[in-house]
C-alpha cells in the first residue's frame, strides 16, 4: 500500500479530537483523515446477516458507504487482525466475528481479488465457528505429512524435468489446500476429510502467456487429465480479474489439481486490487499504470485512459467502476436501529415503509432523511437513515401509487384502493375494458372481428370479476389478478395470463384466440396456474 494507507492503517481504531486532527491534516495530508473518517463509519454499521440476502445487502452497503478503495483494504487488515487474535474474547463474540468475517469480509476479499487474505479470514472463521471440524481437518491433513512430501516432490521434479526440455523457466510449489476449503469439498460430497483424496494442489509460475499454454501441454502429456477439469481463467478471467490455467491429472493413481500462471497473474491472484500500487524512483508521487489495472468485472475502458496518472485519481475511477458494477440500480439506507435496507433507485420514503412492515406503509404521513423533514416522494440517497412518521388514521392514497416505485408498494397500496374505494375501483374497470379492447382490435383486421367484438360487449361487465380462489406462480400465490371477459376461464380451467398495464395479471383461458393478438404479449406473457392449496 502506499504511505496514507500505511498511516490510516495505524490511526484507524483511535478517536482524536480536532486539536489533533489539524496535526494530522498538517504532518500528512486531508486524504489520510478522509479514510479514517471513512473507517469509522463502517465501523459503527450495524452487521446483521442471518440471510445470505441481508449479508449480500451489508456487503453492497459498505461499498456504497466509502470513496475510497484504501478505506476497504484498511479495513480487510482490521478483521484479518481482529481475526488472528480471536482467543482473548468469550465464545460468544468469537462466533459472531468469524460469522461476520465468512459472510462479509471474506467474498468482499474475494471481490477484490485478494485471495491471500479471503483463504485466512476463511479458515479462520472455521476455527472459531465450528473448531471440533477445523481440529479433524487439521488432524487428517498433518496425519500423512511425510507421505504427501513425497508425492509432492516428486511431481514437482517432474515438471521441472519436462519444462527445462522445452526451455521454459519456472517456479514449482506444491501446496496443501486451506481448510475451508476442505471443509466445503466435505459438504459437497458428503465425506469426511480422510475419504478425499485431491487435498494437494501444484502451482506453477512462468514469465509469458505463451509459455502457460504450453506448460499445460506438457503436462497433459505427462500425466492423463481428468475428464471436465480444465479451465482456462487467462482467455476467460474471472470477475475479479483473476486469471490463470486449471487442470486435475492423474498423477500415480491420485488426482492432482495443478495451477499455472505468469508471475504477474500470481501478484494479482494473492493481492488482487491491492497490488496494483507501483512505485517509481525519482518521481515524488506514487505513480500508477492505468494499463496495468486488472479487469475487474471486464471493465477494459479503463484501460484506454491516459498511460499514466495519479494514483488517487486512476484508483478512484477505477472504484467509481466496482461501485456501479456492484450497487447497480440500488440504494441502500439505514433504518433508525441501523439495519440496512435495499431499495431501487429513485424509490421513495413510502417505498421504505413498505419495505419495513406494511402495517407502516399504510399509516404513512411523513418521513425524515438523517433527521430531517422530506417530502414523501423525495428518492433516498444511499447511506440516509431514514424515519417514517405515521398516524392512526392515515390511508394509502392514489398519489402514493403514482410515487413508489417497489412492486411491493404497488401491489399494497392497488389492494387497498380496490377494496376501499369505489371510484378508484369503477375508473380501473373502465381503463381495463377499453385497454383490453383496444389490445384486441387494435391493427389486426380479423375475419371474426364483429364475434368477437360481440362476445366482448356481451361480457364487458364480467371483465373485472375476481374470483374467491388464488392463482399461483412457481411456489408463490397471492397476486393481484382479474379474469378475462372473452374467455371467461374458470377454475380447474388450463389457464394463461399476461401483465397488464397497472391492472396486475390479466387470466385468460390456454385456448384463447384473444390472448394471441394483444401487442407484446410474448413480452408481458406469465405462466400461471390454480392455487390448489
Amino acid at each position: 500500500m502506499d504511505s496514507s494507507t500505511c498511516v490510516a492503517g495505524i490511526f484507524h481504531n483511535i478517536q482524536f479530537d480536532k486539536n489533533e486532527r489539524r496535526l494530522i491534516e498538517e504532518k500528512f495530508d486531508k486524504t489520510i483523515l478522509m479514510l479514517l473518517d471513512e473507517s469509522a463509519v463502517i465501523s459503527k454499521l450495524t452487521v446483521k446477516c442471518k440471510t445470505q440476502q441481508q449479508a449480500d445487502s451489508v456487503r453492497k452497503m459498505i461499498f456504497a458507504l466509502v470513496n475510497d478503495i484504501r478505506t476497504i483494504i484498511v479495513k480487510l487488515a482490521d478483521k484479518l487482525d481482529r481475526m488472528r487474535n480471536l482467543k482473548t474474547i468469550d465464545d460468544e463474540k468469537q462466533r459472531k466475528t468469524a460469522y461476520e468475517a465468512i459472510n462479509i469480509w471474506a467474498p468482499i476479499a474475494n471481490r477484490l481479488g485478494i485471495s491471500s487474505v479471503k483463504d485466512e479470514l476463511e479458515d479462520l472463521s472455521l476455527k472459531f465457528s465450528n473448531p471440533d471440524v477445523f481440529a479433524h481437518i487439521k488432524k487428517i491433513v498433518s496425519l500423512k505429512k511425510k507421505e504427501r512430501d513425497d508425492y509432492i516432490n516428486k511431481a514437482v521434479a517432474q515438471i521441472e524435468a519436462e519444462a527445462k526440455k522445452a526451455d521454459i523457466e519456472v517456479v514449482v510449489k506444491g501446496r496443501a489446500k486451506h481448510f475451508y476449503s476442505i471443509y466445503q469439498k466435505m459438504r459437497k460430497r458428503n465425506k469426511t476429510a480422510d475419504e478425499l483424496f485431491d487435498l494437494l494442489a501444484i502451482r506453477i509460475l512462468c514469465s509469458t502467456t505463451v509459455q502457460c499454454y504450453t506448460l499445460v501441454g506438457l503436462i497433459h502429456n505427462l500425466w492423463k487429465p481428468l475428464d471436465g477439469k480444465f479451465k482456462d481463467y487467462i482467455a476467460n478471467p474471472k470477475n475479479n480479474g483473476y486469471q490463470s490455467l486449471h487442470t486435475a491429472v492423474d498423477c500415480n493413481g491420485k488426482p492432482l489439481e495443478i495451477q499455472i500462471r505468469t508471475f504477474d497473474m500470481h501478484e494479482t491472484a494473492e493481492n488482487g486490487v491491492a497490488s496494483h500500487w507501483i512505485y517509481k524512483k525519482g518521481v515524488t508521487k506514487d505513480t500508477v499504470s492505468a494499463s496495468n489495472l486488472a479487469v475487474i468485472n471486464k471493465m477494459k475502458t479503463l484501460a484506454k485512459a491516459a498511460t499514466e496518472d495519479t494514483t488517487e485519481d486512476v484508483l478512484r475511477e477505477f472504484f467509481a467502476a466496482i461501485k456501479a458494477e456492484l450497487l447497480g440500480n440500488s440504494v441502500f439506507v439505514f433504518t433508525p436501529r441501523g439495519d440496512v435496507v435495499e431499495l431501487p433507485a429513485g424509490a421513495c420514503a413510502i417505498d421504505f415503509a413498505y419495505a419495513i412492515h406494511s402495517a407502516i406503509g399504510e399509516k404513512i404521513t411523513g418521513a425524515k432523511a438523517d433527521g430531517q423533514i422530506i417530502a414523501l416522494g423525495t428518492a433516498l440517497k444511499n447511506t440516509q437513515t431514514i424515519e417514517i412518521l405515521t398516524s392512526p388514521s392515515a390511508r394509502p392514497t392514489l398519489k402514493q401509487l403514482n410515487l413508489v416505485k417497489t412492486t411491493k408498494a404497488r401491489a399494497k397500496i392497488r389492494a387497498y384502493l380496490n377494496e376501499h374505494d369505489p371510484t378508484y375501483a369503477a375508473s380501473l374497470k373502465t381503463e381495463e375494458a377499453s385497454v383490453l379492447e383496444q389490445h384486441i382490435f387494435a391493427h389486426h383486421n380479423h375475419p371474426q372481428k364483429s364475434i368477437v367484438q360481440k362476445q366482448f360487449e356481451d361480457k364487458a361487465l364480467n371483465t373485472q370479476r375476481t374470483m374467491t380462489a388464488k392463482i399461483r406462480i412457481g411456489d408463490t400465490s397471492n397476486f393481484l389478478f382479474s379474469l378475462a371477459g372473452c374467455c371467461s376461464p374458470q377454475f380447474g380451467d388450463d389457464v394463461i395470463g399476461y401483465i397488464s398495464r397497472g391492472r396486475g395479471i390479466i387470466v385468460h383461458k390456454e385456448n384463447c384466440r384473444n390472448v394471441w393478438r394483444i401487442p407484446n404479449i410474448e413480452e408481458r406473457f406469465v405462466q400461471i396456474e390454480w392455487d390448489t392449496t
